[in-house]
């Protein structure tokens, strides 16, 4: 009789050892077959297609039986049928502010089995265990923010859920993994490789990885099987929005020192064959400056010329005149450093957020802009993703990279529909004749 069993991340296939099953190979410590354990639903699709009878001890989940009084709205239905067509697995790409949390409770309610939900952030670990214990009226376990507990309906973080995916790999029948693009990260593959969950749900605004590793994405979780856009969804169940992109002359001295500072980078680039095209030749740069003086010159002269266009004076009394046009309007103002966010808040009393800001005054910050007391803030990255940002109708890119994701991370933020039926806007300030007006058009 051919036997499954979970073991340490693996399947253990014993009595199989003359077929030829997905992923199995042998194993002559134990003179078995074993594969990783994202491998069972393939594995067991295949005994049943060949007509073996085999013994099934690989999972320990137990039935959930939950009820979500959410109404899914028509996308929403078409993206969870389009999922269940495929075996329950694979990624469905939503922008933000569509209700990606929504789905995942109707999966989680559709499957029935022990779930667990994977989120890249402790404000999104907190956020997924409110909204899970408000519908479902059963307990729910937490791994990561201080606690290690574990119930058939469980939240966990990636870090977490790494860590004790060995021992609860054969625990759930669903995995829902919230922000799927940081699955494609070296150690958090191995959340889906160790998992048994025949079930899986990819959820993101963003699937496609600039390093290509969303190709291992499709292969532990599943390929995208629904997709739609802002552009798809806006002025029906998000906002109608306008970008406006601002071009804003540097002063004749921040010309002046961005000019020597490019020219320094731009000569070592032609001195070393350096193309400069992709990450690539960015490590390239960097791998020389440890040893080569002018490799080292050249990248920190890179480093001055984007800090003068993305900090330059005129950028920041652009913004002045943009806050003045929107005192009615709620405001989030996004830039590329720390630094700066703490420049502009000084300068124009604009409550901040950085990865310094401690939890609770971060939430202290975001109810009052919620209520209305703060009608602006300025961030960084924090609020890109993994945050509950209250409703906001105008964002200002002071400053970003040139990522088509955190773009439109950053567009979401001001995408949910309006009471009033208002359009969002999204302003890009944009240093004119630099090379910041490459990156402007990359993330576009």
């Amino acid at each position: 009789m051919t036997r499954l069993a979970f073991e340490d991340g693996t399947v253990r296939v014993e009595g199989a050892s003359d077929r030829d099953l997905p992923g199995v190979e042998s194993d002559e410590r134990t003179d078995t077959g074993r594969a990783p354990a994202y491998r069972y639903a393939a594995i067991r699709k295949a005994l049943e297609d060949s007509g073996v009878a085999y013994e099934d001890d690989v999972l320990r989940d137990a039935p959930l039986e939950v009820s979500s009084a959410y109404e899914l709205r028509d996308y929403q239905r078409e993206a969870v049928s389009a999922w269940r067509d495929a075996d329950r697995r694979g990624v469905i790409e939503l922008p933000t502010g569509s209700g990606k949390t929504v789905i995942g409770l109707n999966a989680i309610e559709s499957v029935a089995r022990s779930a667990l939900v994977v989120v890249p952030t402790v404000d999104l670990l907190v956020q997924w265990r409110e909204e899970l214990e408000a519908e479902f009226d059963v307990p729910v376990g937490q791994l990561g923010g201080g606690e290690q507990e574990v119930e058939d309906l469980t939240v966990a973080t990636y870090d977490s859920a790494y860590l004790r995916a060995d021992d609860l790999g054969d625990r759930f029948g669903l995995l829902v993994l919230d922000e799927v693009h940081h699955l494609g990260g070296e150690g958090f593959r191995d959340i889906g490789r160790l998992f048994a969950a025949p079930a899986r749900l990819g959820l993101t605004a963003t699937f496609e990885r600039p390093d290509g590793e969303h190709a291992v994405i499709e292969d532990l979780v599943g390929p995208v099987v629904y997709r739609l856009s802002a552009d798809d969804l806006a002025g029906t169940h998000l906002a109608d929005y306008d970008i406006k992109r601002r071009s804003v002359p540097l002063t004749d001295e921040e010309r002046e020192r961005y000019e020597d500072a490019q020219g320094t980078f731009t000569d070592y680039l032609e001195s070393s064959n350096i193309q400069f095209r992709s990450g690539s030749d960015y490590q390239e740069l960097v791998k020389r400056s440890g040893s080569d003086p002018e490799a080292r010159e050249a990248l920190l002269a890179k480093q001055r010329a984007r800090e003068i266009v993305q900090e330059s004076e005129n950028k920041v009394r652009k913004l002045e005149t943009i806050l003045g046009r929107h005192r009615e309007d709620r405001i989030i103002v996004f830039t590329a450093s720390t630094d700066l966010v703490y420049r502009l808040s000084e300068r124009y009393l604009i409550p901040a957020i950085t990865h310094e800001t401690g939890a609770s005054e971060r939430r202290r910050v975001l109810d009052a802009f919620r209520r209305g007391d703060y009608s602006r803030v300025v961030t960084a990255n924090v609020l890109d993703e993994g945050v509950d940002v209250p409703d906001a109708n105008v964002a200002v890119v002071f400053a970003g990279s040139g990522s088509e994701r955190e773009f439109t991370q950053r567009l979401g933020r001001v995408l949910r529909p309006k009471a009033d039926g208002g359009r969002a806007l999204l302003y890009e300030l944009v240093s004119e004749d630099t090379a910041e007006e490459r990156v402007a058009a990359r993330r576009r």
